[in-house]
């Protein structure tokens, strides 16, 4: 598409900005309207996904038929089949008539699902079935009928991974992404945001009479910071209030209203702030140490395990077990009682008998018995004795938390 081509398309659709992914969205928009290949939109919520269908649909030579777009996460999951495929009267409580769903009346013409990650995995076979055959049959009904629709799907989550968790199927998935077109986030497009404000601005001062908002040079700077995690939905909620409350306090038959960063920092939120899980950088020492003296004492106890088999077993008294169980290496910063100790260093009073004579343990040397109390100790001291707290901590049940207490306890 020439720049002129694509201009034109913006005013049509009442689509502002000029950002490279922004056109590019577009312009394959344009290039697979004619034919009948499926689309998948994608794209955080509030970027403008609907506006894709429609260029689609009116260019397309299915624009004399009828265009029908469909929220899927507000369909109840109960009625969604019925919303889609229709239903026979008495199908169930309420049905008092037969209804045609989406896919027969849109017949010819053009269904915009949009958040299609939300439809139930039964709802997804049978839309599976509709995209590969055009077959499906009304709720409450045996016989099959026939449909000719083009599909349009979006969604703002990530599709394959909802497929790795099982919430999306897979065969849905490779039906819907022939074409994938994705909608920038409009923090990827700062050169648009000053756009935009003025716009709805604009629109909206027009629209109730009230004089036009102009932004000042700090208050742009600001704009363009934000990360605006609602997208041009939430600038458009922004630039209406901004609109609509300072207009108001300027002197009448005033023709602009000035803002700058400081009045308009009352309108923008305060940046969320980060809720992504800490990386183990990220955390104290202690709590590192923690982690790694847990994960040691697991593999302690598994070499112990594996040695009495082989004392029971008759087999190797007096030997250790010949295939060694790899520990993980711990960082250097870890504290000296995470350091690692010998696979076999265990107090002599849990010792057995007959281990006690093979190998002497040596006082030096911390014992499983000791550390798991110190881990224990530690860890409510962490969390000011609040036991569940330090149980959930260090992966274990509040039970055995009382019952280390308790040996704390008899040790001092």
């Amino acid at each position: 598409m020439t720049n002129q081509e694509l201009q034109i398309l913006k005013n049509k659709y009442d689509i502002i900005g000029n950002d490279p992914a922004l056109n590019r969205a577009l312009e394959v928009a344009v290039s697979v309207a004619p034919t009948d290949i499926s689309v998948l939109v994608t794209g955080e919520s509030g970027v403008g996904k609907e506006n894709i269908p429609r260029i689609i649909h009116q260019n397309s030579p299915r624009k004399r038929g009828k265009y029908f777009a469909i929220n899927c996460g507000a369909i109840p999951e109960g009625t969604v089949d019925s919303e889609l495929f229709g239903h026979e009267k008495g199908s169930f409580t309420g049905a008092a008539e037969m209804r045609r769903g989406y896919f027969e009346e849109a017949d010819g013409g053009t269904l915009f699902l949009d958040e299609i990650a939300e439809l139930p995995m039964a709802t997804q076979a049978k839309l599976l079935r509709v995209l590969q055959s055009g077959e499906f049959i009304r709720v409450g009904s045996s016989k099959v009928l026939k449909s000719d629709v083009r599909v349009i799907a979006a969604t703002n989550v990530d599709l394959l991974n909802a497929v790795s968790r099982g919430k999306f199927r897979a065969d849905l998935y490779f039906r819907l992404n022939s074409v994938v077109i994705q909608m920038p986030a409009l923090r990827e497009r700062p050169a648009d945001i000053n756009l935009l404000f003025r716009k709805f601005a604009s629109d909206f001062s027009a629209k109730y009479g009230m004089a036009k908002v102009s932004l000042t040079e700090d208050a742009s700077i600001m704009l363009r910071k934000y990360r605006w995690p609602g997208n041009i939905r939430q600038l458009k909620n922004i630039a209406e209030a901004v609109s609509a409350l300072e207009s108001s306090k300027i002197a009448p038959g005033a023709d602009k209203c000035i803002v700058d960063a400081d009045i308009l920092s009352r309108y923008i939120p305060k940046e969320e702030p980060n809720l992504l899980p800490a990386t183990v950088q990220q955390q104290d020492k202690f709590e590192a140490g923690e982690r790694e003296a847990i994960i040691r004492t697991i593999f302690q106890l598994r070499q112990d395990v594996d040695y009495l088999k082989g004392i029971i077993e008759g087999a190797g008294l007096g030997m250790r077990p010949q295939v060694p169980v790899a520990l993980p290496e711990l960082p250097e910063e870890a504290s000296e009682w995470t350091k690692p100790q010998s696979a076999y260093n265990v107090d002599p009073e849990d010792q057995d008998p007959e281990e006690q004579m093979l190998e002497e343990p040596q006082p030096e040397q911390l014992s499983m018995k000791k550390a798991s109390l110190e881990l224990v100790e530690k860890a409510l001291q962490k969390h000011g004795g609040n036991r569940k707290a330090a149980a959930k901590e260090l992966g274990i049940s509040e039970r055995t938390v009382y019952r280390k207490l308790d040996q704390i306890k008899k040790k001092k």
